[in-house]
């Protein structure tokens, strides 16, 4: 069988995507404002080339090959819009916590960002439930989390319960399980033996949050800080202030709304976009 050659893939910024289930995304608060940060900054993501291009191998790489040049690997020319908000938060978390660019990152920046990305797919769940009459995000990402749920023992009942407060507090909600997912990993991190390891989860076990664990790709984010990052040393003093701050704010999406996100729109020179596209829901930049 003769092999051929594959093409490079190819960069795209999120201006020449066509974004999915964005419809559904015009009312939660602070989308306009990420999306149009990796548009000013012209952040590029990568498309697999024309027969190459596979859901599959496009998960591959972007679950095994984070970092380097560019952004998340499509499998097309689309993204969907919660990837566009996980790829800004991320974008925005490096250019925040990195003081260097060319230094490795430190292990607590590298679960910070990952801990904020993540937990806002918690937000948008809460935002979008009862709110749009369907989403693509909804339709894949509630499952997920039901089943990661189910695994870990919780009923049907008791996640649909979980669901219900979530929408009624998304804000309250992406806090506390930031904390929870940064908490865990930095934990797991330092265990050195499966059975460490084993105690930590059983010691946060009872957190309200505790059964989605599994369905983050921590293995994932711990295997690479242990690659990648910045290890030994002084403990990152500057991430852990940035840490301690969101956990002591009642809103920390109005923090980093006010401390990385509108730096980052007055930099290329526009203002925040939040109000104009999403006048029917309260926008995390102000305090009620």
């Amino acid at each position: 069988m003769k092999s051929r050659s594959v093409g490079r893939l190819c960069e795209r910024t999120v201006a020449e995507l066509s974004i999915r289930d964005e419809r559904s995304f015009r009312h939660v608060a602070l989308y306009g404002d990420l999306k149009e940060v990796l548009r000013r900054d012209r952040y590029v993501f990568r498309v697999l080339p024309e027969g190459s291009a596979r859901w599959d191998r496009a998960l591959l790489l972007n679950l095994t090959f984070w970092g380097g040049a560019g952004g998340d690997v499509l499998d097309g020319p689309a993204i969907a819009a919660d990837v566009v908000t996980h790829a800004a938060w991320h974008h925005l978390a490096a250019t925040a916590l990195a003081p260097q660019r060319r230094m490795r990152p430190s292990v607590e920046a590298l679960f910070l960002g990952e801990s904020i990305a993540s937990a806002f797919d918690i937000y948008l769940v809460g935002c979008l439930l009862g709110r749009t009459s369907r989403s693509s995000f909804l339709e894949t990402q509630v499952p997920a989390m039901a089943e990661a749920a189910n695994a870990a023992g919780l009923s049907k009942h008791a996640f649909q319960e979980l669901l219900r407060d979530v929408a009624a507090d998304p804000e309250g909600s992406f806090a506390e399980l930031r904390a929870l997912l940064f908490d865990v990993t930095l934990a797991l991190f330092a265990c050195k033996r499966a059975e460490g390891a084993l105690a930590v989860l059983v010691r946060f076990e009872r957190h309200r949050f505790a059964a989605l664990l599994h369905h983050f790709e921590l293995s994932n984010w711990i295997l690479y800080a242990r690659a990648l990052a910045r290890v030994g040393g002084r403990p990152d003093r500057h991430v852990r202030a940035v840490e301690r701050a969101l956990r002591k704010d009642q809103m920390p999406l109005a923090w980093l709304a006010s401390r990385w996100v509108a730096p980052a729109l007055a930099r290329s020179g526009v203002g925040s976009i939040v109000a104009s596209e999403s006048e029917s829901a309260p926008a995390p930049h102000t305090r009620g």
